[in-house]
This record gives structure tokens, sequence and C-alpha cells, in this order.
């Protein structure tokens, strides 16, 4: 959940009132700066901080509009009716071209979208300026994804002219003078200095490894910005800036429109013509031609019948129609029935369902004014089956001495497959179609790997190592809708100087006797002799219950044992545990 700070006394100036006990829909904390710098560093580093009282609020992470001090302001205004919802609207410059955004073919190896606009007349304070570069910041953090979605650039529109032009190029053809620095560098020279850089090096791994990296010119070959990097120095916006081209790079098309979008409409209220955006072309490789931002207003329809149910309230649709009006969701009663129509504005790109709606007028109604009600049907919950023999055989290995361990559900090829001796087209392995890293490839198939590699980081610990898991492993399965399914297993080892193969058949043995099979063929349990490239020659058998074979016990071959990388002998058993619920 995102945390915004805004300063008390500029709310309040905001908000037209000073209030003595300050009360939001969301959570909010008091502190101030130099509260923070003691808490975080101590005493003596907060010496000359700001002593300004600071809100600190967490506002839901899907409410990009209450990200900054503006908008804020303006959802509390009209959520008072201190305020109506404004009408923003996408105009046309006042010298009929309007600025252009060309994207070349190159993009589409880094990041191919692109969209744009400008901010006329806009007139700067220091606390807007602020206001300003924080909110990017946030949107930086939440929706853009620390910017591997979307990138924004803002700049001088008055320092640099159009068209600018979208590209990529190799790091050794780019050079300029990047934000706040003297001298020029090339791209490659930015990653090195930025490396050491504490803010900007968490974004250099976007782009660092591509062959291109993407770049924004002017029509006079300035560079605006190396996204997702870095802007240029030339076009930097000041206080003394009155017209700001917003650009936002991007790997989504639609989140980058949601970002424009929410950039615009916050501070568009700080130009000339308040709540106007000046459009601006961007231009795709095939030639087509889109215009930016896109404001763009839609309208549903639900009934009152809808909320009031679901809520668990009795309101008439007029009054739900207010309630959802003071959340900036302009609505009126259409007349037929109880059918509300509602207006969406570009700021709420979160509403996306009535549901979405409903929990609006839930919000606005008040969540401590819903009366209580007892649910009509009584329900008791109880523990799946699967879940409570699984718990109710952990206690009893447990008891029995063995350690339980818990495992990745993840690993690699190697450990499922060449490790233990097998092909991994034999293992019915489920692959991970684009995996982070070697050791999280495949799910597992089989709980022995995890286990051997427990050992593996616990061989100092005195012998003997006696562990086990009950966990799930994942098996390919075109009966299933999603082509695998999850099995629970019970897997249990044995590591010491000798093998120790009567522990491990004890194990199973008393495992059995907790589960009420008796050691018999046909009706019970009994174990038959099988080769398997995981276990020694003649030291491997079969377990079969109720004439089905469920697992396998015996001494590992110590080809297995060496690749994974253990000295002494040791003896495991694996074995499902569904047949017997």
């Amino acid at each position: 959940m995102p945390t915004v700070g805004v300063k008390r006394d500029l709310l309040f100036q905001a908000l037209g009132r000073t209030y003595n006990i300050f009360l939001l829909f969301f959570f909010q904390l008091q502190t101030s700066e130099k509260e923070i710098i003691s808490r975080e560093q101590g005493d003596s580093k907060a010496s000359g901080a700001s002593d300004i009282i600071l809100y600190k609020i967490d506002v839901p992470a899907n409410r990009y509009d209450l990200l900054c001090l503006e908008g804020l302001v303006r959802g509390l205004q009209v959520f008072k009716n201190k305020l109506e919802a404004p009408r923003y609207r996408r105009v046309s410059p006042v010298s009929g071209e309007a600025q252009k955004l060309i994207i070349t073919k190159e993009t589409a190896a880094v990041r191919p979208h692109a969209v744009a606009a400008v901010l006329r007349n806009i007139t700067f304070t220091q606390e807007r300026y602020d206001s300003f570069i924080e909110l990017q910041e946030k949107l930086h953090q939440n929706i853009c994804r620390k910017r591997t979605i979307v990138a924004i650039g803002t700049h001088d529109l008055d320092t640099i002219s159009g068209p600018f032009t979208y590209t990529a190029k190799p790091p050794g053809d780019i050079s300029f003078k990047p934000l706040n620095q003297t001298k020029e560098y090339t791209a490659t020279e930015l990653m090195s200095l930025y490396k050491t850089d504490s803010h900007l090096r968490h974004y250099l791994h976007i782009i660092e490894d591509k062959p291109v990296y993407p770049i924004i010119y002017d029509s006079n070959g300035i560079v605006l910005s190396m996204p997702p990097i870095i802007n240029g120095n030339h076009s930097k916006i000041t206080l003394n800036t009155k017209n700001v081209f917003i650009e936002c790079t991007a790997t989504d098309l639609t989140k980058a429109k949601i970002v424009l979008d929410m950039m615009v409409t916050m501070f568009s209220e700080y130009c000339a013509e308040p709540f106007t955006v000046e459009k601006a072309e961007v231009v795709y490789p095939d030639g087509k031609t889109c215009i930016y931002p896109e404001l763009a207003y839609r309208k549903e329809k639900l009934s009152g019948e809808f909320i009031n149910r679901k809520v668990g309230i009795n309101e008439s649709t007029e009054k739900i129609a207010q309630l959802l009006t003071r959340m900036c969701l302009r609505s009126q009663a259409t007349g037929v029935g109880d059918e509300i129509e509602v207006e969406i504005p570009p700021t709420r790109s979160d509403v996306i369902h009535a549901c979405d709606i409903m929990e609006d007028a839930a919000i606005a109604y008040g969540f401590n004014n819903i009366p209580r009600t007892t649910p009509r049907t009584y329900t008791i919950a109880n523990q799946l089956p699967l879940n409570k023999l699984t718990e109710l055989l952990r206690q009893d290995l447990a008891a029995a001495g063995f350690t339980e361990a818990l495992n990745f559900a993840l690993c690699s090829q190697e450990d499922i497959a060449d490790k233990l001796g097998k092909k991994i087209s034999e293992t019915r392995a489920a692959h991970i179609s684009n995996p982070k890293t070697a050791e999280f490839q495949v799910a597992r198939t089989t709980l022995l790997p995890g286990l051997l590699k427990t050992i593996a980081a616990n061989r100092k610990m005195p012998l003997p190592l006696k562990l086990f898991e009950i966990s799930d492993v994942v098996l390919k399965d075109e009966t299933k809708d999603v082509g695998a399914r999850n099995s629970r297993r019970f897997c249990a080892v044995y590591y010491n100087k000798n093998p120790g193969f009567e522990v491990i058949h004890g194990l199973l043995d008393r495992t059995m006797q907790l589960l009420k099979v008796k050691p018999a063929h046909g009706d019970g349990y009994h174990i038959q002799a099988v080769d398997d490239s995981t276990f020694f020659p003649g030291r491997c058998a079969e377990i079969f219950v109720h004439g089905n074979s469920v697992g396998r016990l015996g001494v590992l071959h110590p080809d297995v044992i060496n690749r994974f990388e253990l000295t002494m002998p040791c003896s495991a058993l694996e074995m499902d545990i569904e047949p017997f619920l």
C-alpha cells in the first residue's frame, strides 16, 4: 500500500480550514521530517531538519489519483460536497499544430510504446513542483513497477522543439549531458556512473543487457531522455517552466495511457485554463497516428437493488447516486426502474467492474454505518481430510526421531533428472516457460532432491541426520483442465556412516501401523524388489498397498550421493499418501 507524505499546513490550506483532529477515510500518521530522521538515523543526524508536521497517509494501491496532495484534496472536497468533480478536457494547441512524437521501428526491441501530452501555461510554486516530482516517483514505484513497465519523462517545452523522435541506438552511439551533470557521457559511461547511485542503480538492469537503448531526440538532435534511466539536463523543469511536455515510454500501452492521464489530470488545475490538457500526436512505425491523452469517460449502468443487496443496506436509487457522486463518479437515476447511470472519469482507472462501483458506494455510505446482520446460512469449517492426515503424520514422524524439512516447490531440471540418474523426459515435470534462475526451472516431481540438498547444507551437524518432508509434488496429467495435478508425498532420508536401511524400513512399518494397514499381500502392504537407477542395485524395493504401488525405499546409489556433494551412505523412502484417505 503506497504511503503519501503531505505537509499538514498545506493540506489544511488547500481544504480551506484547520482541523484539530484530522480523520481521513484511509489510515494516517502524524510525524515530521526531524522525527523521521531521528528515528532512522539518530538525534545527531536530525539537528537542523524541518519541524514541519507531515501526514503519512496510506492509500489503496489501485487509487493512483490519491498519490499526491492535489488528488487527495480534490477527492476530499468532492466527498464533502464542497466541490464538483472537474471535467477534464483535451484541447488543440492555439497554434493549430500539435506536438508530434515519432516512434521508429528500432524501439520494438526494448520499449515499443510511447504516449505524450502538453500542460500549457502552467504555474509552479516550490510546493507544486515538489508534488509534481513526487507523483512521478510514486507512479514509478506503483503502477510502473519500478519503471519496468512505464517510465515518465517531463520536459520544459520552451527549451526544445518538435517534432520529437523516439528511437533506439547502440549505447556507444548515444551521448548527452544527463540531468544535474556538467559534462556529456555516452550511454555506456552512464551505466558505469550510475552503478553507485543509490537511486538510479535500481533501474539499470532494465536495459543494460539490451543491444540498443531507447532514446528521445527533438528536431535539433537534443536528447530529451534515455528512458527508463535519466532525462537530459537541457530540458529539465524549473520553477519558471510554463509549458511542460510529458512523455511516457512503456512495454504496456494500457499502463502508459493510465500513467499519462494521471499526470495531466492531477496538475492541469494549475494551467491558465484549469483542467485542460493540450493534445499530442504519436506516430507509430507503421504510419498509424494516435492522439493523446485519451482522457476517456465511460458510462456504466447498474441497479440500485444490486448495490443494496451486495452492501447490505436499503437506500433509494437517488441516495445511492449521491453516494457515488461523492466518490468522483457522477451518477444519476435514469428513471427506468431502479437503474443508475454512472460516469467513470479518466482518474478512476481502478473502476473495472460493477463490483468496484458497489465498493465505492459502501465507502461513501461508511462501513461503520452498515447494519450488522446474522448470516442466513450457518456453516462449520472442517479441515481438508488430506491436510488433517498430513498433520497427524507429521506429529508422529517427529515423535519417531525425524526432523521435518520444508523445501521449495520449484527446482532445477538437473535435480529431478540427471542427479537422480533419470532422463528429464521420464519425469512428467511441468516446466517454467521463463525461469529467472537455473534453480527454479521445473516444478518438483519428487521430494528426495530437496532433502538431499538440505543434508548437503547441514553436513557439519552431528550424525545421524534423519529428515522427512510431507508436501506436494506436481505431475503432468492430461486428464486435468490445467494439464497437471498436485500429489501429496511423504519422503524420509537417513544419513549416517552406514546406510541404515533397517531404520527407513522401520519407519515405513511405523507409518503403515499409524495408517492401520497390516503387513500382508493383497489386503495389506508388502515390499517387492525392484531396479531403480536412483538406488543401489539389489537395495531397492517397491511398496505395494492393496495391490497398488505407492512408492519406493532403498539405499541410494553412490553416484546420486556424490552428485549432491554428500560423502556418507544414505537410505531413503518416498511414497504417495493420498491413497490412504
